[in-house]
């Protein structure tokens, strides 16, 4: 696929996460709560987790944020729903190396699934905050930490 379909097609994602977003909502027994906030932008999200032994059977979130940061907590959501702690943090550390600009050579964009869509993302530093917050609210939450989660 030429470059500029492939960059409309990751767009056309963003967009689509960010206008319905999926698990959007209060998970009201959860098994782990926690926020992340990024003063730079004024992103703030509440990442809920149900959790059955390793395996991560629900996850949602609630908040407010730009498009990028919306709809990455959005592919967050539906990336880690049913994976272990182990592939959960897995994903992390490939979503995290992607909007960095380090992405790991070996990753087929195929096996990521729409995360590839926020790979352009590191070509704006400013945007790498926001793309990533869900996905650090979401790190520190598997580590069972109780303090909010900032950017900064």
């Amino acid at each position: 696929m030429p470059a500029d379909e492939l960059r409309s097609l990751y767009q056309e994602i963003i967009l689509e996460h960010n206008k319905n977003p999926r698990n959007f909502r209060v998970m009201a027994d959860a098994d782990v709560t926690l926020e992340g906030y990024n003063p730079l932008c004024g992103d703030h999200y509440t990442v809920y987790l149900k959790i059955e032994g390793e395996v991560v059977k629900d996850v949602s979130f609630k908040g407010s944020g730009c498009a990028i940061s919306k709809a990455s907590a959005s592919v967050m959501s539906t990336m880690v729903k049913g994976k272990t702690r182990q592939e959960a943090e897995r994903l992390f550390d490939r979503f995290h190396a992607l909007v960095t600009g380090k992405p790991d050579q070996s990753v087929n964009l195929d096996e990521i699934g729409s995360m590839a869509a926020f790979a352009g993302v590191s070509e704006f530093p400013a945007r790498v905050k926001c793309a990533s917050l869900a996905w650090h609210t979401l790190h520190a939450a598997l580590e069972n930490k109780q303090e909010a989660i900032t950017t900064e």
